[in-house]
């Protein structure tokens, strides 16, 4: 023993503070900035406005069968890690498809439902659902305690299951060490190889496709119809509810549930600024330099950006005109992604059209665990005979690719 009195043993380690987890039925009372920080506010539909504006403009609850259910987790009244998570009582929104497993508990006399999603409702654009604060130093620890936590939460819902859909790669590493059966979907995504323009990308096209996409664009343009681009910034309120009218119409049309409310559209515009973006197709009705101004919006496609990806989520026209579609909701995206430097442009689920206009079979995943006893293992292996299919359908649809040279993303990943 020293003078001072020290032994030389290793003083213990400093107590690791204690993790408190929380549900919460809303957004309204987290903190706007600790809720971004856990992803930087890069990703649109995490961002604090974004899912809260859902809840506070009702876009959610019984009328529509999203309930929020969020797992948030604190360290000394830190937010370090949350899951936006949901109780279901319907599959409407969630674009992964379950209806036979719906059908299956039914035969047993079974609920399905309530059923807990973690998942931005409406949105199917893959990314993180386990938000952890990229500053803490133990990630996959409470990613882990955020899974913990859902099943946790699942069983006292008395829930069919969790499901973790459009997740990461990385937040798929965690539900697989925690084995939990996968499903594969499959989405068309286009790549940016580095293009210079528009017509770059169309050099990388064969002639066939190069073609008809150029007399696509063709045939809008000389029926005099013309773009402008807006954003959250610079568009204004009446820009977002001439939208609206478009989005419901577009619902209204195919006998679907337009749940988004003009409110919704006029605020997260405002709140999320240059991360909204609206393609405008219009007719001119004056001249000059004021046709544009003075014209009449006749369709529109309204994308969210990140920082390197485009998504496209709505569209809406008053008429009817060739390849307006096209124009309005690729092409011009495809010019946004290059001008701006965006590396994807994920336009919306499903759509095999899309292949010859530039967008390739990209894979995606949902991850499940089963709560119900005696179901678990028949729906590994309805998964795992269902991926198998799904690879095989990449594959024979990459065969259609419009590329002269394969693609960086040329090839489904398994």
């Amino acid at each position: 023993m020293n003078a001072e009195g020290d032994t030389g043993a290793p003083s213990p380690p400093a107590e690791e503070p204690a993790e408190r987890i929380e549900l919460r039925d809303g957004l309204a009372d987290v903190d706007p900035a600790a809720w971004d920080a856990l992803t930087g506010g890069t990703e649109p539909f995490l961002r604090h406005a974004f899912l809260e504006g859902l809840e506070r403009h009702e876009c959610l609850g019984r009328q529509f069968g999203w309930f929020p259910q969020h797992v948030l987790i604190f360290r000394d009244d830190q937010l370090v890690a949350a899951a936006p998570a949901y109780a279901k009582t319907n599959n409407y929104g969630e674009f992964v498809f379950d209806f036979a497993w719906e059908g299956a508990w039914n035969r047993h006399g079974l609920n399905y439902y309530p059923k807990l999603v973690v998942s931005v409702p409406y949105t199917p654009a893959t990314g993180p659902r386990l938000l952890v604060h990229p500053e803490a130093p133990d990630f996959d620890h409470l990613r882990t305690l955020l899974v913990r936590a859902l099943v946790t939460h699942g069983r006292e819902l008395n829930a069919s299951g969790v499901n973790v859909l459009f997740p990461t790669q990385d937040d798929l590493e965690v539900t697989r060490e925690m084995g939990l059966p996968e499903r594969m979907g499959c989405q068309y995504h286009w790549t940016n190889a580095d293009y210079a323009g528009f017509d770059d990308f169309l050099a990388a096209l064969s002639s066939k496709k190069r073609k008809n996409i150029k007399r696509e664009r063709r045939r809008v343009n000389e029926a005099g119809i013309e773009f402008r681009t807006l954003t959250g910034a610079t568009g204004s309120p009446e820009d977002w509810a001439r939208f609206h009218r478009f989005y419901v119409d577009t619902f209204e049309k195919h006998m679907g549930i337009p749940t988004l409310s003009e409110a919704f559209f006029v605020e997260t515009a405002t709140e999320l600024g240059d991360q909204v973006v609206l393609f405008e197709a219009r007719r001119p009705t004056g001249t000059g330099s004021d046709a544009t101004d003075e014209g009449e919006t006749i369709a529109a496609a309204l994308c969210y950006r990140s920082h390197d990806t485009l998504y496209g989520r709505f569209w809406g026209c008053t008429e009817e005109l060739a390849d307006l579609h096209f124009e309005t909701c690729y092409y011009q995206g495809i010019e946004f992604c290059i001008r701006e430097g965006l590396t994807r442009f994920e336009p919306g689920a499903q759509g095999e059209h899309k292949i010859p206009r530039g967008f390739l079979p990209t894979p995606t995943y949902s991850a499940h665990m089963i709560l119900t006893e005696g179901f678990e293992q028949p729906v590994r292996d309805f998964c795992e005979r269902e991926a198998a299919m799904m690879r095989a359908q990449c594959e024979r649809l990459h065969e259609h690719s419009p590329y002269r040279q394969p693609q960086p993303d040329d090839a489904p990943n398994t």
